[in-house]
């Protein structure tokens, strides 16, 4: 970088990151980040958090963001209108588990964290403790659950291979569901847990084979087939359901 560029966003720093817009009545917080690479401004909404972001040149104007975030209102209204609700984890809400659809019961006077039981044909997720804790609870049961199972099927599929990894980290990636570290570390969406186990065991299968093959090439996809023979199926499973999963445990505004 430049010593005259390097300056310029230094003097800036102390610049809002947060600007507002209206349209239609409605207020929209657009979160605004200066790039290096940028050559013009550009809008995008990440799924997983609804977060709207504008990317502006280096040298680029705080004047010029917001009209350029104000002339594409009607664009972010709708896209966020095309997302999926929020789904809150609170007493009565559903959720998948396993791919399987559960019904949170909130259980104020039992003692304990999280656990599931069956109730004729329903199945359940309760919660002990107070009102406040049992989001964070529901929350921490599925990503116990989820390093849980994704420790098993890494296992599974590093045998298969003939290799070890390191450990697995679970995490809420927001544009990714797995990675895999040249130290061997495998990381993973705890959001994985909602969805079929076949689901699972692909991304399983999917970080465990970039120990072998650190790239997308076709003798990497050879690989995971080979130990994952339901990929195509939970990639079309991924593709049709996926952003689905990242509604789980949003706040309802």
């Amino acid at each position: 970088m430049s010593l005259p560029l390097r300056a310029l966003l230094f003097r800036r720093t102390t610049e809002p990151t947060t600007i507002s817009i209206v349209f239609d009545q409605e207020i929209y917080p657009v979160r605004v980040r200066r790039h290096a690479q940028a050559r013009r401004y550009t809008l995008r909404i990440q799924a997983a958090t609804r977060e709207i972001v504008l990317t502006m040149p280096p040298r680029g104007s705080l004047k010029t963001a917001r009209e350029f975030a104000e002339k594409h209102g009607g664009w972010i209204a709708a896209r966020l209108k095309r997302l999926p609700q929020a789904a809150p984890f609170a007493h009565g809400a559903r959720l998948p588990l396993r791919g399987v659809e559960h019904t949170i019961i909130h259980r104020r006077g039992r003692r304990g964290t999280a656990w599931t039981e069956i109730d004729g044909e329903e199945r359940l997720l309760c919660v002990a403790g107070e009102v406040p804790h049992v989001s964070r609870r529901v929350r921490d049961f599925l990503k116990r659950e989820a390093k849980r199972d994704l420790e098993v099927a890494s296992r599974r599929a590093a045998q298969t291979l003939g290799i070890v990894f390191r450990r697995v980290s679970i995490r809420d990636q927001a544009s990714r569901w797995g990675s895999c570290s040249t130290t061997g570390v495998l990381s993973y969406s705890w959001r994985l847990i909602m969805a079929p186990p076949f689901v699972l065991d692909y991304l399983a299968a999917h970080e465990a084979a970039h120990l072998v093959e650190m790239n997308h090439s076709r003798a990497f996809w050879r690989l995971v087939e080979r130990i994952c023979p339901d990929m195509a199926k939970a990639k079309a499973w991924l593709g049709a359901h996926g952003a689905e999963l990242h509604r789980y445990g949003m706040a309802d505004d």
